[in-house]
């Protein structure tokens, strides 16, 4: 999703998945088993280095954190888990991506694609929706917690390419290179992060309305809900109403 419509879904979701700790740790120590296979040093390894953080964030014991990286680089044993990026449309003609992280190549994609069609979407090649997005580093503050000049300046400076107004929040789009050292320079200036990942970016959205809305929100809890699922993106925008009438 996109806009000031993104994070009011999100909040939405918010609660739930807090309540489904099991679930977040899940995801990261998928992310960050994923990442060590490219080595097991975090300062060596950006990928591993932004998984390790975004588990330190969520107050993952250091013990699972090592035992994610051990199984990583081959020092534990455990299952193979395999990353897959599904490509599709939802209701409205909206573009959807999935990224899951799968120990069962067959379901899992018997899975995904029958929760497509069961919300009103269907299920594409590879390629084609993948080219309307970009990969950036997407980082959210709460709109109280900084004022637009003294953010534009922090992170501007830092490398940041963007800084959208969202109504409540601010979005700063980087790349994914400069994704640290923006977060570094909010750090250094005190603002708290509502979000900070390395996410696949709409280039233009498409406004959904009415039942397009409300059913592109439904494609979109199914597949977040999905045990595999560590992300979803769409290139859509819906009001508040589609998102409190789905609440």
């Amino acid at each position: 999703m996109s806009g000031h419509s993104k994070w009011a879904t999100i909040k939405h979701k918010k609660a739930a998945l807090d309540a489904k700790r099991g679930k977040t740790f899940t995801r990261l120590i998928k992310e960050i088993t994923i990442a060590a296979r490219n080595g097991g040093d975090p300062d060596a390894n950006p990928r591993l280095r932004t998984a390790v953080a975004a588990a330190k964030a969520v107050s993952m014991p250091a013990d699972n954190i090592k035992r994610a990286i051990m199984r990583g680089t081959g020092e534990l044993e455990g299952s193979q888990i395999e990353e897959i990026l599904f490509e599709g449309y939802g209701p409205g003609g909206a573009a959807v991506l999935v990224n899951v992280a799968t120990d069962n190549r067959n379901r899992t994609v018997s899975e995904i694609r029958h929760l497509f069609s069961k919300n009103g979407g269907n299920l594409g090649e590879h390629g084609s929706v993948s080219w309307m997005f970009e990969r950036k580093s997407q980082v959210i503050v709460d709109g109280e917690k900084s004022n637009e000049d003294q953010l534009m300046g922090i992170v501007l400076d830092a490398g940041a390419d963007d800084l959208r107004d969202h109504g409540g929040t601010w979005e700063i789009l980087s790349s994914a290179e400069a994704h640290e050292t923006v977060l570094k320079a909010l750090e250094k200036a005190g603002i708290e992060t509502e979000s900070a990942e390395i996410a696949m970016v709409p280039k233009n959205t498409i406004r959904l309305e009415g039942k397009n809305a409300q059913a592109m929100l439904k494609l979109y809890d199914a597949l977040e809900e999905h045990d595999d699922v560590q992300n979803v993106y769409g290139n859509y925008e819906v009001d508040e109403a589609a998102v409190e009438a789905l609440a």
